[in-house]
């Protein structure tokens, strides 16, 4: 293991009350691992505002301590996923405004997902069902706040956005209960994202079995072109 870095998770980066968006922790986690697909595992919540420790590993992958021991393992993966054809922006903007005129019970504020966010504050990722199709959606644009040095929205941004939608599938078009978390995602960033470009974000169902909900998410310009694809595990609590 080399050097312990320390890092602290604003709070305005939180998923659940206290606790540190799972999307932005992937991602944090996965820009210190050299491979196209990167798989992280989350063992324990990464608290907001407090202190925790970032190194990588010897074997090319990344892990992210805390008072209690580690948080969160990143490693190199394949991802054989193959994302559906994507809803147009139409229907990812008509199944965002259904999602946010009747948002799932128990909805938080959330960087990814909380409905009280701009697209300076959060990723406002409200993915509704679309029509005819066995998926959710949403149309969002990214703020400037969200930019890198070079205009694009940030990789762990781009992680992020790959972490609700996930929820709003199982949710939505699955058996997926309140509460429930991530316990892994595998991503592939594809091409950079451009801030203030209109994007579509969505996700299906892959598997369920028990408390365990395996999904797909993909991100996707309005004319189609991929940006990124992910699967995750959400798991319902006991």
């Amino acid at each position: 293991m080399t050097d312990i870095e320390t890092i602290t998770v604003p709070g305005h980066l939180r998923g659940y009350p206290g606790v540190a968006f799972g999307g932005y922790v992937a991602g944090v986690l996965a820009s210190r691992v050299a491979a196209k697909a990167v798989r992280v595992d989350f063992r324990r919540p990464t608290p907001v505002e407090v202190p925790v420790g970032l190194a990588e590993t010897a074997d090319g992958g990344a892990v992210l301590t805390g008072a209690d021991g580690v948080l969160a393992v990143a490693t190199p993966d394949e991802l054989d996923l193959e994302a559906p054809e994507p809803p147009s922006w139409d229907e990812a903007s008509a199944a965002a405004e259904a999602y946010r005129a009747a948002p799932p019970q128990g909805s938080v504020d959330c960087f990814g997902c909380g409905l009280d966010r701009t697209p300076d504050t959060g990723l406002r990722q409200h993915c509704g069902v679309v029509p005819g199709r066995d998926l959710v959606a949403a149309a969002w644009t990214a703020g400037p706040a969200l930019a890198d040095t070079e205009g694009m929205l940030r990789a762990e941004f781009v992680w992020g956005a790959l972490d609700c939608p996930g929820n709003a599938a199982g949710r939505l078009r699955g058996g997926l209960t309140q509460g429930a978390v991530t316990a892994s995602l595998t991503a592939r960033l594809i091409r950079p994202v451009p801030v203030s470009s209109r994007l579509v974000s969505y996700a299906w169902v892959l598997a369920e079995e028990g408390r365990k909900h395996r999904v797909g998410v993909a991100l996707a310009t309005a004319d189609g072109d991929p940006c990124a694809i992910a699967s995750a595990l959400w798991v319902d609590l006991r």
